[in-house]
């Protein structure tokens, strides 16, 4: 990893501030700290092992990490993802821990960063086809209220949070679920990762839309579960729905603004337009639910 990544979108380059949500040195500390490898171990949660670190002449840093054998996370059902949110929620209660170089406020400064232009038409042609009238407009609603949102966010119980937990950075193990990629993790509201696994599975079109249902409710009784004693099932219901539609309330609008502008890119979801708006027209109803009992 190094300070600059060559070809990175403005508004996700690397940081030299310790608290920058991208802050370049993160998860080289997280592991050489020990953070990763005892974050959620109380939920038998844990990161692959470190096996070398080195400080390069040009300021990089070059990380071996375990090669960790196992299943996908993007193969995981409702049933495993589950019982992985209720060890998440073990290792997550009571887990309030901070430090200088960990994201200051991610949730803020992520969705906040993200490049969404004053003039924002919402009548493309995409978003016509694939979106009701219904859903435009919980989208534009979300939208306004974004400020009044992550405020409901950040009036929640805070724990340690990893800010990056979707089936990409999941392996499945017989001995239980690793969990990759710490370069985001710091303090942060209780149910933002839950949230964020329930939803994230779904967005680029790696899992079977038809399992939403089954996955959303899978993922928040097994959070509810393992945060049992902390917090009741209804609170923490309530945070995940918050934290969900904090989480996600730029995606819409980021969408369209890439839309009008650019054909699709590369990355993990390459569906044209058309195909995107309407996969992930589940996803965005169940987010705009979630806002609109905030």
């Amino acid at each position: 990893m190094t300070p600059r990544r060559a070809g990175a979108a403005a508004h996700l380059a690397a940081s030299d501030d310790p608290g920058h949500f991208n802050y370049w040195r993160r998860e080289p500390l997280a592991y050489t700290t020990g953070l990763a490898t005892t974050a959620f171990a109380a939920g038998g949660v844990r990161a692959p092992a470190l096996l070398d670190l080195t400080d390069n002449p040009d300021g990089s840093v070059t990380m071996l990490l375990e090669d960790v054998a196992g299943r996908p996370g993007t193969t995981l059902g409702a049933t495993e993802l589950g019982e992985f949110a209720y060890r998440l929620g073990l290792g997550q209660a009571g887990n309030v821990r901070s430090a200088d170089w960990m994201a200051r406020d991610f949730l803020r400064d992520y969705t906040l960063a993200q490049p969404i232009p004053g003039d924002l038409s919402w009548d493309h042609p995409a978003v016509e086809q694939a979106w009701s009238p219904e859903l435009r407009a919980g989208l534009r609603r979300l939208w306004d209220r974004r400020h009044e949102i992550l405020d409901a966010a950040a009036a929640l119980p805070r724990t340690l949070c990893h800010h990056d937990v979707w089936p990409m950075n999941l392996i499945g193990t017989s001995h239980g679920v690793v969990l990759f990629d710490w370069a985001f993790t710091g303090p942060g509201p209780i149910g933002e990762d839950a949230a964020n696994l329930a939803l994230d599975t779904f967005w680029d079109g790696l899992a079977d839309v038809s399992q939403l249902g089954a996955v959303l409710a899978a993922v928040s009784d097994g959070y509810a579960r393992g945060l049992a004693g902390t917090m009741s099932p209804d609170q923490v219901h309530r945070a995940i729905r918050v934290t969900g539609a904090a989480k996600y309330f730029w995606l819409a609008p980021r969408m369209l603004a890439a839309a009008w502008t650019n054909p699709r890119g590369t990355g993990y979801d390459t569906r044209d337009w058309a195909s995107m708006f309407a996969g992930r027209a589940p996803m965005f109803r169940t987010v705009v639910e979630w806002a609109d009992t905030i």
